[in-house]
């Protein structure tokens, strides 16, 4: 399974981008590969099975079930 890049995103969010953590984690992954490729920097999103995968592995909580 590929995993995500964390330390290239980091890098790209708190190095080029000067985000602070808490303009980072709003952030989605897409929202910050857009960014980054506006910024010619490009962070690698995983591919639709690894996404699968990770979907299953961590299944967002219904709000009224927790």
């Amino acid at each position: 399974m590929n995993r995500f890049p964390w330390a290239e995103a980091a890098k790209i969010g708190f190095g080029l981008l000067n985000l602070s953590p808490q303009e980072f984690w709003q952030l989605t992954p897409l929202e910050l590969r857009m960014i980054a490729i506006a910024f010619g920097q490009d962070v690698q999103g995983l591919d639709r099975n690894s996404f699968e995968q990770l979907a299953q592995k961590y299944p967002d909580k219904d709000e009224q079930n927790g």
